[in-house]
């Protein structure tokens, strides 16, 4: 018997035999024809059935892929496309412009025109390990979103450390508290996608300057950081040390709290009375976070101290100015950084991060409410007598208080883990802010809200100048310089009106104090754009639209 014959079947009997054949072979009894001219079995639901092939004229081109052109398509007759009349700008890279700009740019241009990577310098022999640069691109993003930046920022950082490591074909994604990066090495290779979630976050603004130094490393064409050098920085900036301890930050809301009070018209007992509401709320908000309570409760149970202290004054009949020492325990709680940057991400095309910022500012907001009213509404039941128009009779002090809105700064930018060399520029920044509110508002007799857009403008432009100067973040510069400007006085008046049953108005109060917060989180983002259109880094010609809106 030949080979070829010993592997034919030696009967039918063999063709059906299941441990020869799969759940899909033909059952028993069913004879299936042999040879050529029948149907083939293997064909796709997408073939054509016998019988409806259209004719093929002779010579036909046979169809081609989903990538090659029509076959009724022609170079001359093509159809008209949209062309703008200005023409399409042309997006040149400045090699001395911050990495921000550049990464920036590129992110907003579509993925077939970015220019080609640099030649990889940091990569050691042979490629870099795709997994583990993602790895590292995302730690970084992990430790500016949790710091507070903004997700185009973060995007841009992600980006910039991608690229750095010779990966250009890649893209970031930055949610409220999802990172992900997807890499693919070409159109027909299979992406690699990694992603990180923050679960944490924090406000430690020597370390966001930290990650932003090791990242303006990494993008520099001078600088060879290796993959395990980026390690063993990024190791060392989570393991650093706050600069300021635990007394030095109480004693920061203290004096915060105090010089609030002093800008709204409150004398040397205020400065005192609201520095001890303040302190003692901050510890016990440091108890309950010891506790693992929520922020929500942290807030509430750190507005009550203040309030209650300015209640007790009225119980007294003290002959202060109680509305200021609850005014002046506010300041130190409203959280004005994520506000700012949750308008920066609306402002930029990134409304999912945006609503769940302004989200958690609201969570917040409502906490600080639920504690004041509840100290304010026994203190009215007890016969207390809190007149709101006894803070706002300000007295003609703007020396007192432009030292006042300094020391505000000062310590505000103590409570956001500074670093102490950007300390001294965001108390200027923060006096030059408030000379400006002042000077429109008291003197130019200017409605707050617009004295507020230009002073908050003017913050986030000098705050972009500092960090463009010093190649890092502008959230050190800016943040705390707007701590003088935030509604402090609007919202105590608003929930005072709601404690004694006058609900109209204390929604009045409460409207203008979310207007005035509005306008201090556009006026810095609009600085910082301006002072970007100024200094024409980043871009040759007219800027791109931003990236998740239309474009026009």
């Amino acid at each position: 018997m030949t080979e070829a014959e010993d592997r034919k079947p030696r009967s039918d009997e063999a063709r059906y035999d299941p441990e020869l054949t799969s759940e899909f072979a033909v059952p028993r009894g069913i004879e299936v024809p042999e040879g050529g001219g029948g149907e083939p079995e293997t064909t796709s639901e997408f073939a054509v059935p016998e019988g409806l092939a259209a004719p093929q004229p002779a010579g036909a081109e046979p169809e081609g892929s989903a990538f090659s052109l029509p076959s009724t398509y022609s170079a001359h007759d093509a159809p008209p496309v949209f062309t703008p009349a200005s023409g399409f700008p042309a997006v040149s890279l400045v090699k001395d412009a911050p990495w921000q700009d550049r990464m920036r740019t590129m992110l907003r241009m579509p993925v077939a025109e970015r220019p080609a990577v640099e030649p990889v310098q940091k990569a050691e022999e042979g490629a870099p390990a795709v997994p583990r640069v993602l790895d590292l691109t995302l730690r970084i993003g992990e430790l500016l979103l949790a710091g507070g930046e903004g997700a185009e920022d973060v995007e841009a950082a992600m980006f910039a450390v991608c690229r750095s490591y010779g990966l250009d074909r890649c893209e970031p994604g930055v949610t409220f508290t999802l990172l992900a990066i997807s890499y693919q090495p070409s159109l027909v290779d299979d992406p690699v996608t990694a992603s990180r979630t923050v679960r944490r976050r924090g406000t430690d603004y020597t370390r966001l300057s930290a990650v932003f130094r090791l990242v303006d490393d990494l993008t520099d064409p001078e600088t060879h950081v290796s993959l395990e050098e980026a390690y063993r920085r990024l190791a060392e900036i989570r393991r650093n040390r706050h600069p300021y301890p635990g007394w030095a930050l109480t004693a920061a809301s203290g004096l915060l709290a105090g010089a609030a009070s002093v800008l709204v018209g409150g004398d040397l007992l205020v400065f005192v009375a609201a520095a001890i509401g303040a302190m003692l709320g901050d510890r016990l908000a440091w108890l309950c976070a010891g506790r693992g309570l929520p922020e929500f409760y942290q807030f509430m149970i750190a507005a009550m101290p203040p309030a209650a202290i300015g209640v007790a004054f009225s119980l007294a009949h003290i002959d202060v100015a109680a509305s200021a020492v609850v005014t002046g325990g506010l300041f130190a709680l409203l959280p004005g950084r994520a506000l700012v940057a949750g308008v920066q991400d609306g402002l930029t095309g990134f409304y999912i991060t945006a609503s769940a910022r302004l989200l958690e500012v609201m969570y917040f907001f409502v906490g600080i409410v639920i504690g004041v009213l509840t100290v304010l509404y026994f203190g009215v039941k007890l016969g207390g007598r809190l007149n709101p128009d006894a803070a706002l009779i300000t007295s003609e002090r703007p020396l007192l208080q432009i030292a006042a809105s300094m020391v505000l700064s000062l310590t505000f930018a103590v409570l956001l883990q500074q670093e102490r060399s950007t300390v001294l520029a965001v108390t200027l920044n923060g006096g030059v802010a408030w000379c400006v509110y002042g000077a429109m508002r008291y003197a130019g007799g200017i409605s707050p809200v617009a004295s507020t857009a230009v002073a908050a403008g003017l913050v986030g432009l000098f705050g972009q100048l500092l960090s463009r100067y010093r190649f890092a973040s502008a959230l050190p510069y800016t943040t705390a310089a707007i701590g003088p400007l935030l509604p402090g006085s609007a919202t105590y008046f608003g929930l005072l009106s709601m404690a004694q049953n006058e609900v109209d108005k204390g929604l009045v109060s409460l409207a203008k104090a979310a207007s005035l917060a509005m306008a201090i989180a556009i006026g810095v983002n609009l600085g910082s754009e301006i002072s970007r259109l100024t200094l024409r880094v980043g871009s040759a010609g007219k800027r791109r639209a931003a990236k998740r809106t239309r474009g026009f």
